[in-house]
């Protein structure tokens, strides 16, 4: 991790992280309460939640627009707390959503707990995310451009790719998938043609048990699509 000086708000100093610096930090906390999987299988994210940061994970009423949010205090995550309109319905889908929600929940904690032990007053440096009465991150539906996109609000694009480091690690990831993969140019490394990503996008989904949104955007990360148009010229 390395950090970049501010002007924005009291923190001078705020977190950045690389993709695999994010995926070492949740292979290890998976492997630290026992809850890395042996094979590919879907992750007990809400069992993790509970060994991790001593809360239970909660569902509640909350506005419109609100996902969920983490609490925070001196000690780290205080309290982690999930819209109950994710999982209303019962489906497969909502109940997928629920758990992406908790993992990103998750990565707030991994990734920006230590930012609340730190520093008194976090309101002017996570802007309107915060809650300055409670000291939680709020966490809200992303704007038009999905969940992909990049608003500036580095703390919830932190927390995004900490789903897919969390809820689909690499290797297993990579192990589930690897009779789609192919060696690519020269070089010899593994890349994944454009005609298999969709059968690897739904493999992914049933073995992790992850909504197909969010197993693509986790296939992005390990295989990007430019990558493979380079290295297959």
């Amino acid at each position: 991790m390395r950090t970049y000086r501010t002007n924005a708000g009291p923190v001078r100093e705020r977190p950045y992280y690389k993709l695999r610096e994010i995926e070492d930090i949740c292979t290890e906390a998976l492997r630290q309460v026992d809850l890395y999987p042996s094979t590919p299988e879907p992750v007990r994210i809400e069992r993790f939640i509970e060994k991790r940061f001593g809360v239970h994970p909660e569902y509640g009423e909350l506005p419109d627009g609100l996902l969920g949010y983490t609490k925070f205090g001196s000690q780290g995550v205080e309290e982690i707390v999930v819209s109950r309109a994710l999982v209303e319905d019962g489906g497969q889908a909502a109940e997928r959503q629920a758990n992406s929600t908790l993992a990103h929940e998750a990565g707030h904690g991994l990734l920006q707990g230590h930012l609340f032990a730190l520093e008194d007053d976090l309101t002017s440096f996570f802007g309107s995310d915060i809650d300055p009465a409670a000291s939680k991150i709020l966490c809200r539906n992303p704007r038009p451009q999905g969940a992909r996109g990049y608003d500036g609000r580095w703390w919830e694009f932190q927390a995004n790719q900490a789903i897919g480091a969390l809820l689909l690690p690499r290797p297993l990831a990579v192990d589930t998938i690897r009779q789609l993969l192919n060696a690519g140019g020269v070089s010899g490394r593994q890349t994944l043609q454009p005609e298999k990503r969709g059968q690897a996008v739904k493999t992914l989904a049933e073995t992790f048990d992850v909504n197909p949104a969010v197993a693509r955007i986790r296939l992005e990360d390990m295989f990007p699509e430019s990558e493979a148009s380079q290295l297959s010229l």
